[in-house]
């Protein structure tokens, strides 16, 4: 992962802080896409914050993470429902309150911006679920008995009796 790139147009303290974070996000063994999301949610942040400082009144705040209010929170949470979706918005709260979380613990801050930030509600959507129908359709491509079309049916047939995720079938 390129930090300098997530960080881009960040101000030096927030770099600093999301390099030591991600120092730490590191030691403690996080996955890089569980790294990556959670550092891109802080730099949303810091940028929002550095161009939306005067209406915000969050100068100092877009200078450094330790000066980030309550109110900066909301108001970007807000932005971020509006401009992309509630399920976005909740993944950003998600990393923000992970970041906020360690600078108390580092003793930088006394207390988290998001102890009383509500997470952004979401619609509960139901995943379709492919019928036997639909399946027996995915099978029939896997039709001949060369070492892809069995290859291709196993993996369906995981997919199919576990509900297992893709990055968990790639880690197989």
């Amino acid at each position: 992962m390129d930090l300098q790139r997530v960080c881009h147009g960040l101000t030096p303290a927030w770099f600093d802080y999301l390099r030591d974070w991600d120092r730490t996000l590191r030691g403690g063994n996080y996955p890089e896409t569980t790294r990556y999301n959670y550092l891109l949610a802080v730099a949303q942040l810091g940028r929002y914050l550095i161009e939306n400082a005067d209406e915000l009144e969050a100068g100092d705040a877009a200078q450094d993470p330790t000066e980030v209010e309550r109110g900066h929170v909301e108001e970007f949470q807000a932005w971020m429902v509006t401009t992309r979706s509630a399920s976005t918005a909740l993944n950003k709260h998600k990393g923000l309150q992970q970041f906020f979380k360690w600078l108390v613990e580092e003793e930088d801050l006394e207390r988290s911006p998001l102890d009383r930030v509500k997470q952004p509600k979401t619609a509960q959507t139901l995943i379709p679920i492919l019928g036997d129908a639909e399946t027996a359709k995915i099978l029939a491509t896997c039709k001949d008995k060369g070492f892809l079309s069995l290859r291709d049916e196993a993996i369906i047939r995981v997919f199919y009796n576990t509900g297992v995720r893709l990055s968990e079938v790639a880690g197989l």
